[in-house]
């Protein structure tokens, strides 16, 4: 069985151990001794080296994280019954801590204010989720957020015990543990208590702040993103950056800022339904040229064309006019590459709009559909080619 040093001294990164055993010819080992966190639990395993080599993953393989052989996984082989000197790395190390021992606040909260359940948890590598067995509002996220900081603050002391499965029956735990014999049992005072084989800060004060980054509804509950310590820090300080180069450019102080972008953004809408506006008078005259100067096949009227300098949704506009014009079929090409394109058609019958560009599109290449009355893409050819191509297709189905 491995010694589990992590268990003694959570901030231990350096230690000695014995090669008890390996495989894969020496690039995966057991050590009568380990400092390396496995995966378990929603923590990810530790980083760092085995003398030269480095450990790239680190597993449970008996899936108890208190009886179970520790599996390292290297980047490079170690010979059996050698001795090697292990180091952790330290950042990635309290980083966890931060984040596992603030989970265990965050839930809590959630639970103890709003009776919404943790129900997981995970910790990326940039940030942790919990997900919630409820939907709570924002007036809640932020209650929960200011308890849990509220302990944070208080810096209480994180124990852990050992109890059966008999006593922890008896014990107000968090949530039931699927575990079985011994349980290894973590506590924040008056505030939470869990079964949890993870690493823990010593105090509470050592996670610095928690700070909720976001929620989104999750499988009829909620998913809150969150951030621990120095993961907080970072975070607030790309913010900071971030608001004080707004600041500058809008030459405002910071709280005007909000209100700052509000005016630009009241002033974009103006000038979108300005331009739209614009698009559409020009649009009317374009179409009413292109149509004096379509081809007439068989009662019907095919404007086939490339226009320079419009895009993806100026041709469909375009087309969508030219077709209020019954016995109308237009086909667009805009400028891109690939080149955007529109096959639409005023009456039932005259040609089906997303079978003409799928064949288009199996000739030229590219992407799109749509329905028998309109269809749009965009193909890999120039504009011109697009609408020549496009085009000789409508025509032969008109004919």
């Amino acid at each position: 069985m491995t010694e589990r040093l992590y268990y003694t001294d959570a901030y231990l990164t350096g230690f000695d151990a014995a090669v008890l055993g390996r495989a894969d010819d020496g690039r995966r080992i057991y050590l009568d001794r380990t400092a390396f966190y496995p995966t378990s639990g929603g923590q990810p395993f530790d980083i760092g080296t085995l003398g030269a080599a480095s450990v790239v993953d680190v597993i449970d393989t008996a899936g108890d994280a208190e009886t179970g052989e520790i599996l390292h996984v290297l980047d490079r082989a170690l010979p059996e019954g050698t001795a090697v000197k292990g180091a952790i790395d330290r950042a990635r190390r309290l980083d966890h801590m931060q984040q596992h021992t603030g989970q265990h606040i965050l839930s809590a909260a959630f639970e103890s204010r709003h009776q919404a359940r943790t129900v997981s948890f995970h910790l990326g590598t940039e940030m942790s989720t919990i997900d919630l067995d409820r939907e709570v509002g924002p007036a809640a996220v932020a209650a929960a957020e200011l308890g849990a900081n509220e302990v944070v603050w208080d810096n209480r002391p994180v124990g852990v015990r050992y109890a059966s499965e008999a006593e922890a029956a008896g014990l107000p735990l968090r949530k039931e543990s699927k575990r079985t014999g011994t349980l290894r049992l973590v506590e924040v005072p008056d505030c939470d208590l869990s079964a949890c084989g993870g690493t823990h800060v010593p105090a509470t004060g050592a996670i610095g702040i928690i700070a909720i980054t976001g929620t989104e509804r999750f499988k009829g509950g909620l998913r809150v993103s969150f951030v621990c310590g120095a993961r907080a820090l970072a975070r607030f300080g790309r913010l900071r950056a971030a608001i004080d180069d707004s600041i500058k450019r809008l030459s405002v102080l910071p709280d005007e800022l909000p209100a700052a972008i509000g005016r630009l953004q009241d002033d974009n809408k103006a000038l979108r339904q300005t331009m739209r506006a614009q698009q559409e008078t020009l649009a009317q005259s374009e179409a009413a040229s292109l149509r004096a100067g379509g081809e007439q096949i068989g009662g019907v009227t095919l404007v086939a064309a490339h226009m320079p300098g419009w895009d993806a949704a100026g041709i469909k506009l375009l087309a969508s006019i030219l077709t209020q014009t019954p016995s109308t079929v237009a086909v667009l090409a805009g400028d891109g590459s690939p080149a955007p394109v529109v096959v639409a058609r005023s009456d039932e019958g005259a040609l089906d709009a997303g079978g003409v560009l799928r064949q288009a599109i199996e000739e030229l290449g590219g992407k799109g559909g749509g329905k028998p009355g309109m269809a749009q893409g965009a193909v890999s050819a120039t504009p011109a080619q697009a609408a020549e191509a496009i085009g000789s297709r409508a025509r032969a189905a008109l004919a």
